[in-house]
């Protein structure tokens, strides 16, 4: 089943809208998903390509998740592509991407800090 925020969800038995996304995001592949569709549509194939050949039965259960949640949508071709609010959370995690690309730069010997 979908998670919605106001439904039981992983980690929360009210549904928060942040437990709700947490819930959907963290399952595997998903963000996989939202990340390659970023740069425009992306047909079934291609996006399984892109996602390191993932089972196909894995793919259609993340998308069916990923629309049914409003941030993928099917065009009239069969691709895939993100929403208005999937791309709304795509700018959201952008700034996680920097700070990814940051924590992957080596730090200073225990100090865990970022070479300046």
């Amino acid at each position: 089943m979908t998670p919605r925020p106001g439904r039981p969800v992983r980690g929360s038995t009210t549904g928060r809208p942040l437990m709700a996304a947490l819930d959907l995001l963290g399952r595997r592949w998903a963000l996989r998903i939202l990340w390659e569709l970023r740069h425009g549509p992306l047909g079934a194939r291609a996006l399984r390509d892109r996602c390191d050949r993932m089972s196909s039965s894995v793919l259609y259960q993340r998308l069916s998740e990923l629309t049914g949640a409003g941030l993928v949508v099917r065009d009239d071709t069969e691709r895939y592509e993100l929403s208005d609010l999937g791309r709304t959370l795509g700018a959201a995690i952008e700034p996680l991407d920097a700070w990814a690309q940051t924590w992957a730069r080596p730090t200073s010997p225990g100090t865990g800090s970022v070479p300046t």
